[in-house]
């Protein structure tokens, strides 16, 4: 009797996601790299093959559906306004939809709506391309607001902001590297999640010329011994942060050789295993080992490949590191030493904009036409399956609960079957 009062305990103690899978609570998931440790996912899908649900949205987005329990959160943008809703995950049921500012605008590829929401499982924060920065509980309550761009002047990205904020611990954190249409410094920001005050800011200064200041990813986070770094990536180098004071800690250069004034980045950083990645604009590819202060061009680096990433942001498991190109050529290199498993692999054509997934063996890669073309993940190239959806994508694919999420221009489709059974 003892023994089973103990287990019942035990298992009440379970966090309540425990029983729902894996959350996907940030633009790169649960471990921050593209990275889930879901398993029994589905390898074959169409319109009408293997869809649990699909929502009807206004608009395409360069955001990604952000999940935790029974709970996705996706930034909206329908005409001129742009909102934050709150879908029921089982279901694909609007729980509710709570305004976050008008203006949006469509520049290039993308609107205002691009970067990704964040949570805790408790709040949920989201930002806007036009600098809207709010933070709201799970019943939709706003409880803070702030304007980024009123606090600090205006983005002057090429091409509009995109970035979506890190969450770690208490804070968010915030890139604003930008210089194509300012004279204003690039500037890191960590933000209280709970109030949305500033807890620091710090210039980020780089020797970046005209467009090469400006970067559209999103920050990562690095750990190793008891170091915890935020890493950025953008105006020709890559930096590392002290979370608590922003105090840049490292440097390196290398990502802009021949200063290109067009040289802007598109790709996050990547970390794994006590390694920082870097693209650039595809040409170079750099790899550096943690630990390094001050400038660590040169002590730091590992390696460095031509055939880098331009929009897609790579996917390693610290074993095994993965670049999607624009066009769907493919490479595995060895994610230690950069030497090449497999390379120049081409898959389905058509432009790719959304960074690749890697999850149960699998690497799910998705182009601009709704295509989600499936790999095996490892040393040997090979295509398990190609799964149409014939629709605009940009946004990434979110990994929960047995399922995956994707996020087309007219629908959020939930494919496959709950491991859960709720």
């Amino acid at each position: 009797m003892e023994k089973r009062i103990l287990l019942t305990l035990a298992l009440a103690a379970l966090p309540i996601s425990a029983s729902l899978g894996e959350n996907w609570p940030q633009w790169r998931g649960p471990n921050l790299n593209g990275v889930s440790n879901e398993k029994n996912l589905p390898l074959r899908w169409s319109t009408k093959e293997n869809i649990d649900w699909k929502l009807a949205l206004p608009s395409w987005s360069g955001s990604t559906p952000i999940i935790w329990g029974d709970r996705i959160f996706l930034n909206v943008a329908e005409g001129n306004d742009l909102s934050l809703w709150c879908v029921e995950k089982t279901k694909g049921t609007v729980l509710w939809k709570k305004p976050l500012g008008g203006g949006n605008a469509k520049v290039g590829k993308q609107n205002m709506s691009s970067p990704s929401p964040v949570t805790d499982g408790k709040n949920v924060c989201v930002m806007t391309g036009n600098g809207i920065l709010k933070g709201f509980d799970f019943n939709g309550n706003e409880v803070w607001a702030r304007d980024v761009q009123k606090d600090y002047g205006h983005f002057g990205l090429n091409w509009g902001y995109a970035s979506s904020p890190l969450l770690y611990e208490d804070s968010l954190y915030i890139q604003v590297l930008h210089g194509m249409k300012t004279n204003d410094p690039s500037y890191l920001l960590r933000v209280d999640k709970k109030t949305g005050k500033t807890l620091w800011r710090i210039e980020r200064p780089t020797p970046a010329i005209q467009e090469s200041p400006d970067s559209y990813g999103t920050p990562a986070l690095l750990r190793y011994g008891n170091h915890v770094e935020i890493v950025v990536s953008g105006g020709d180098c890559v930096t590392g942060h002290d979370p608590a004071t922003g105090k840049e800690l490292w440097r390196g250069y290398g990502l802009n050789p021949n200063n290109d004034p067009w040289y802007r980045i598109v790709n996050s950083p990547v970390v794994a295993d006590g390694m920082v990645y870097a693209g650039s604009k595809v040409r170079p590819m750099l790899a550096f080992r943690a630990g390094g202060r001050g400038d660590i061009t040169q002590t730091h680096r590992v390696w460095s490949v031509q055939n880098g990433p331009d929009v897609p942001t790579p996917v390693t498991d610290g074993k095994y590191f993965y670049i999607v190109n624009d066009k769907g050529i493919l490479w595995c290199l060895d994610a230690k030493t950069g030497q090449e498993i497999w390379g120049s692999q081409r898959i389905k054509s058509g432009t790719y904009s959304a960074s690749p997934a890697l999850a149960d063996g699998k690497i799910y890669i998705t182009n601009e036409d709704g295509l989600t073309t499936v790999l095996k993940a490892g040393p040997k190239f090979e295509i398990l399956a190609e799964n149409p959806l014939d629709d605009h994508c940009l946004s990434s694919p979110a990994v929960s609960d047995g399922q995956i999420f994707i996020r087309t221009a007219q629908h959020l489709h939930s494919i496959g079957k709950r491991s859960s059974g709720s």
